[in-house]
């Protein structure tokens, strides 16, 4: 099966924190100069797409902000298109200001919200919070919640850290509803970000670290899911019953495998290494 286009996760991939992972700008630059038809899809809702193109410019990432799609661009069409015009919203400040169009609910108790949006408020969480986001749900069983991903963690230059899913899962289990998903691992999302490529899903590959929300979210939207071992790659991803595509030691490995899939080749899933058609052959067949 070809592929013909990429989607590319971020945080985990191009950089853990605020180091680079070597070899990103290469990549990325080797699919500008193929005209490979390429988007950067990530959970990041804890800035704004102004802010994560900035850091990628500072580790060499040329990137326009258009090919960035995230939670957050996703929900506030969504939320327009529902007629949701005054959310309340559990986010970051500086995230709040792409919701700029809508009269975002301040934090009032008798304010009332027509939806209740929960992104990455990291150390910004607490009992209070939390439960007034319960409170407006629990006190308006006709608004939405909606989630701006469900990752479940991510990994930071300190180790792993809590992502939105286990709020959101938090927040689904009081309140007795099912949120609306407009991020990884949503099959909208995918789609959504393949049309963007001009492609079918069975001709594009996504890229990350998550074996979850990237790999098994990717393949359930008829995508091609392949996994790196960076950011917050396990080993034990690796005998689980998900099961990428392929796997890439990093994002820095993806021009030789691609090269590889046009000549007929594939690649051993346990080592990451390539493997050309006459290799899987002599070692007993594909």
């Amino acid at each position: 099966m070809s592929v013909h286009g990429v989607l590319l996760d971020l945080d985990g991939v191009f950089y853990v924190g605020d180091e680079p992972v070597p070899g990103g700008a290469e990549t990325v630059a080797w699919l500008v100069e193929g005209g490979i038809p390429h988007r950067f899809v990530t959970n990041t809702t804890s800035r704004p797409r102004r802010e994560i193109v900035a850091k990628l410019e500072r580790m060499g990432v040329e990137v326009d902000a258009a090919d960035v799609l995230t939670p957050v661009v996703a929900a506030s069409a969504w939320l327009e298109s529902e007629g949701c015009r005054h959310p309340a919203l559990f986010v970051p400040d500086a995230t709040a200001s792409e919701f700029a169009e809508l009269g975002v609910a301040g934090a009032e108790p008798s304010e009332r919200a027509d939806a209740v949006v929960v992104g990455d408020l990291g150390s910004g969480w607490d009992f209070a919070t939390m439960n007034r986001a319960f409170r407006l749900l629990a006190e308006d069983p006709g608004i939405p919640l909606v989630a701006l991903g469900l990752t479940r963690y991510w990994r930071a230059e300190d180790g792993l850290r809590l992502d939105v899913g286990a709020f959101v899962r938090g927040l689904e289990y009081a309140s007795g509803r099912d949120a609306v998903v407009l991020g990884k691992p949503a099959a909208a999302f995918y789609r959504a970000a393949v049309d963007s490529l001009a492609e079918a899903p069975d001709e594009a590959v996504m890229v990350g670290d998550d074996i979850r929300s990237d790999v098994d979210g990717a393949q359930r939207a008829g995508l091609t899911g392949v996994l790196v071992r960076t950011g917050k790659f396990d080993p034990a991803d690796l005998d689980g019953a998900i099961r990428p595509d392929a796997v890439l030691d990093s994002i820095a490995g993806l021009p030789d495998w691609w090269r590889n899939r046009a000549i007929g080749g594939g690649i051993d899933q346990t080592s990451g290494d390539l493997l050309t058609v006459r290799d899987a052959w002599q070692e007993g067949g594909p």
